[in-house]
């Protein structure tokens, strides 16, 4: 089932399509997050936009690399959501497309080398909780069989 979270489109604002993949990474007692300081601090999902002829998983593998500096295994397909939002980094509005794997944590690779992003260990209820995009919350309830 493909969900709606957040704010409906503006009518007559365009949105164009932006696909991406985020992951639910599971750390035994919580998950790892993001931490992004700007433009808002928030907590979020690692993962991003796929590029134009990227396979979904690589670009996957690719952003938790950026986001967080861990690698990721045992990736699992869990559903996706919609958003539409502006995307301030890019000065523009996006239908988001958010499909949402499971995975387990890696090893540590190396620093964040996306700016202003940070690794972050959350406890599960902290997750539900404090996700920044409420899709993000929906889909680790699900995971935890809470919704």
């Amino acid at each position: 089932m493909n969900r709606r979270f957040d704010n409906a489109p503006e009518p007559g604002r365009y949105y164009p399509p932006r696909p991406g993949a985020y992951a639910i990474i599971d750390t035994g007692d919580g998950l790892l997050a993001s931490f992004q300081d700007r433009p808002v601090p928030e907590l979020q999902l690692p993962g991003g936009g796929i590029d134009p002829g990227e396979h979904p998983i690589a670009a996957l593998h690719r952003e938790v690399m950026e986001e967080t500096g861990y690698r990721i295994h045992s990736l699992r397909r869990l559903g996706m959501f919609h958003r539409y939002t502006f995307m301030p980094d890019y000065d523009r509005y996006a239908h988001k497309q958010c499909h949402i794997y499971a995975a387990r944590l890696g090893r540590r690779w190396s620093d964040p080398t996306e700016a202003g992003h940070s690794a972050v260990f959350l406890p599960w209820d902290v997750a539900v909780e404090k996700l920044a995009v409420s899709g993000d919350r929906h889909f680790v309830a699900r995971y935890l069989g809470l919704a």
